[in-house]
């Protein structure tokens, strides 16, 4: 569903997940050794729909795609796929979606004894302070960054 945000020209565009997909993908459920490499087991292979292993809430999930480098020491780069649930209740240092004066942003969430910063994770962008005065809602929580590497 289409969103724009209302001081921008950029459209922003969440996608619900397909949950009745028949895709499968192969899937090798053996670990892979990120140290030294391990004998080889038999190779066995199942498959696995990304959908219904990374989403616990599927009526509040969506998907977004990120546009912008503030939250690149998070390890979220641009055009990196974030997984975000609307159920999960926002807490200190968790990484959210919000929506702030007409537009979206991805920041961490830092809460203070009578505020509530909006934190990027790149030292070239300034946190966002959160006053009354401000139209502001969490839109969701992150679970997961799908990334290209």
């Amino acid at each position: 569903m289409p969103l724009e945000p209302k001081h921008t020209d950029k459209k922003l565009i969440f996608f619900k997940p397909d949950l009745e997909s028949d895709i499968r993908i192969p899937y090798v459920s053996q670990g892979v050794s990120a140290g030294f490499p391990s004998p080889a087991l038999d190779f066995l292979e199942t498959s696995i729909d990304l959908n219904k292993e990374l989403i616990e809430n599927p009526t509040t999930t969506f998907y977004i795609k990120v546009e912008g480098h503030s939250m690149t020491d998070a390890g979220i780069n641009d055009k990196d796929i974030l997984i975000v649930d609307r159920s999960l209740e926002p807490a200190d240092k968790e990484i959210a979606i919000c929506f702030i004066d007409g537009e979206f942003t991805v920041k961490r969430l830092k809460l203070e004894k009578d505020c509530l910063y909006l934190m990027p994770e790149n030292q070239k962008y300034q946190p966002i302070k959160v006053s009354e005065e401000n139209n502001f809602i969490i839109w969701g929580i992150v679970t997961y960054v799908i990334k290209k590497i």
